[in-house]
C-alpha cells in the first residue's frame, strides 16, 4: 500500500493506493517511510518534478501528452472496458463525491474494491502485446 498524505492531495484527505505485484517489483526494495521513491537528481531531499516526466514524454515524441493524460487514460480504460463501479474508479483517482449528502455517508475508501480494479489495470498494462492509448489533454 502506498499512502499519500492529505497535504499532497487536492481533495485534502489521505489517499491509500493498493500496490500490485508489478509495482512492488519496480520498487525493488522497501525504503524508510519518509524516503522518496522518485527523488530529484538536482534538488536533494525533493521529489522528482512533474516537469521531469513531461520532458521525457516530449523527448519521446509525445509532446502533446500531459502527465494528467495518464490519469485520463486510466479513467477511460476503466469506464469503457471494465465492469468496475463508477464510484470505485473515481475513488482510485482520489476524486471527491460532488454530492455533499452522499459524501457525508460515504466514509470508507473502497480499498478492497480498488485493489481488484488496480489488479485488472496492472494485468492490462503488462499483457503481452497490450497497447495503451495515451490521451492528450
Amino acid at each position: 500500500m502506498w499512502t499519500v498524505p492529505a497535504s499532497r492531495i487536492k481533495a485534502g484527505r489521505e489517499h491509500r493506493a493498493p500496490l500490485q505485484p508489478q509495482a512492488i517489483a519496480l520498487l525493488a526494495k522497501p525504503g524508510k517511510p519518509e524516503e522518496l521513491v522518485f527523488p530529484s537528481p538536482v534538488k536533494a531531499g525533493k521529489p522528482l518534478s512533474d516537469a521531469a516526466l513531461a520532458a521525457v514524454l516530449d523527448r519521446m515524441g509525445y509532446g502533446k501528452i500531459t502527465v494528467h493524460g495518464f490519469r485520463s487514460t486510466f479513467r477511460d480504460w476503466a469506464g469503457e472496458t471494465t465492469s468496475h463501479a463508477r464510484e470505485v474508479i473515481e475513488a482510485a483517482l482520489a476524486h471527491k463525491l460532488k454530492d455533499k449528502a452522499e459524501a457525508a455517508y460515504a466514509r470508507g475508501d473502497l480499498f478492497q474494491k480498488r485493489r481488484r480494479l488496480m489488479l485488472d489495470w496492472a494485468a492490462y498494462l503488462t499483457a503481452a502485446g497490450g497497447v495503451v492509448r495515451l490521451v492528450a489533454n
